[in-house]
């Protein structure tokens, strides 16, 4: 079986119920019809973000919001079709429909060097804080937007 359904098992098996340990959710995902070994699991757990905490029943995993945002960035670069920028504006290009999207990510991350963002449908135009400071905030933009190698 694949990696995404081995992933979207743990996060189904987390959601549902409070799993203390590697053990268990290596038992949980056993009857799911996945083998994996502590060390798949470990990565798939650091991958998805998953975070262990204690609560009032002990120590259980949770979905942490890192994983979150790696997901969305992942998500997001499929959207993006384009940056661009001159000296005092970052333009960014998305699939049709998309660019409130992509406006509400960048809003989100509550970055320094962004001023604000303005989303159309498929153009969202980044305003940075300083244009002294266009092309590091050209360079984080790109960052938090572009995961895959070959888009930057």
């Amino acid at each position: 079986m694949n990696k995404a359904k081995r992933h979207f098992a743990i996060k189904e098996i987390i959601l549902s119920k409070a799993i203390p340990s590697q053990e268990e959710l290596c038992v949980d995902l056993k009857k799911r019809g996945f083998d994996v070994t502590q060390a798949t699991l470990s990565r798939d757990l650091k991958e998805l973000g998953v975070d262990r905490i204690h609560s009032d029943d002990g120590m259980r995993y949770v979905l942490g919001t890192e994983g979150e945002e790696r997901k969305m960035k992942s998500l997001i670069g499929f959207e993006i079709t384009g940056i661009n920028a001159n000296e005092a504006m970052i333009v960014i290009r998305t699939l049709p429909g998309r660019a409130p999207g992509v406006a509400s990510f960048l809003d989100s991350l509550h970055h320094p060097l962004l001023l604000g963002t303005v989303a159309g449908d498929d153009t969202v135009m980044v305003l940075p804080s300083s244009i002294k400071k266009i092309h590091a905030a050209l360079r984080d933009v790109k960052d938090a937007l572009v995961e895959r190698a070959g888009q930057r």
